[in-house]
């Protein structure tokens, strides 16, 4: 658990000094990702579950566990969280085989491939 508290803090220090060098775009990313994940047609947990698929689905460690901890404090149960994990896993199967299939078997019906 220290780690990743570790690590979500270490990314909140690092945004920290890219708002003391680049204000307008750190006060910029913050406004558009606070309305992004403002309640609205999804209730916020919805929000916070679907960006942890996403982090999941990206492999970013960092985001995986800043999205866990929020969706946690949003109402997330276990249950909800791992059907979360397992669409991400869903997606990003279906990633692979709709891209790779279509990649290969292209490429295999073309002949470029030997």
């Amino acid at each position: 658990m220290d780690l990743m508290n570790d690590k979500i803090q270490a990314y909140k220090n690092e945004i920290s000094q890219l708002g003391e060098r680049l204000p307008d775009i750190a006060q910029a990313y913050h406004q558009f990702t606070g309305q992004c994940m403002a309640e609205g047609a999804l209730d916020a947990k919805t929000k916070q579950l679907i960006a942890l698929g996403i982090s999941l689905a990206s492999n970013n460690e960092v985001c995986t566990y800043y999205h866990l901890g929020e969706a946690r404090s949003k109402g997330a149960s276990e249950q909800e969280i791992m059907e979360a994990v397992a669409v991400s896993g869903a997606v990003g199967a279906g990633h692979a085989f709709s891209q790779g299939l279509t990649r290969v078997q292209h490429a295999i019906a073309e002949g470029t491939v030997q």
